[in-house]
């Protein structure tokens, strides 16, 4: 009858211990975190008025995504789209592309303003919420 018990390979390795990957966790969370006096958006090679791809240090999908989205919102913006180049970088490019009338440069700007507003917006909306059931709970 064959042992039930695990079989070691020459592949197999020791599982590491919590505090080992805890530590290890903090170092990438330390690495991927920027000084406040760091360029954190570049504008990539190739870059004109009405298109251009913007690089962005320590940012991912989270970002990319709904700055694509804030974006797109904009009459004056023909496309936005961002890409991660690869998983193990902690970078993330957006490409605009604009109409006539107004810049990449005006676009991303009022893409910022416009994600910024609309967390202000949820932020309030959540905190009125959490504080009317906290009081319908407190009675």
């Amino acid at each position: 009858m064959p042992s039930r018990e695990p079989q070691e390979t020459a592949g197999d390795q020791p599982m590491p211990d919590a505090s080992a990957t805890e530590a290890a966790q903090e170092d990438h969370a330390h690495a991927s975190t920027l000084d406040h006096g760091e360029q954190r958006i570049r504008v990539l090679p190739g870059a004109t008025e009405a298109a251009a791809s913007f690089e962005f240090e320590g940012e991912d999908h989270t970002l990319g995504n709904a700055l694509r989205y804030i974006i797109m919102k904009n009459p004056e913006v023909e496309f936005c789209g961002y890409s991660i180049p690869h998983p193990s970088e902690a970078k993330m490019n957006v490409r605009i592309q604009t109409y006539d009338g107004t810049t990449v440069y005006d676009a991303l700007e009022k893409g910022f303003d416009d994600l910024r507003d609309l967390c202000d917006v949820v932020a309030d909306k959540f905190t009125t919420a959490r504080d009317e059931f906290a009081a319908k709970e407190s009675t």
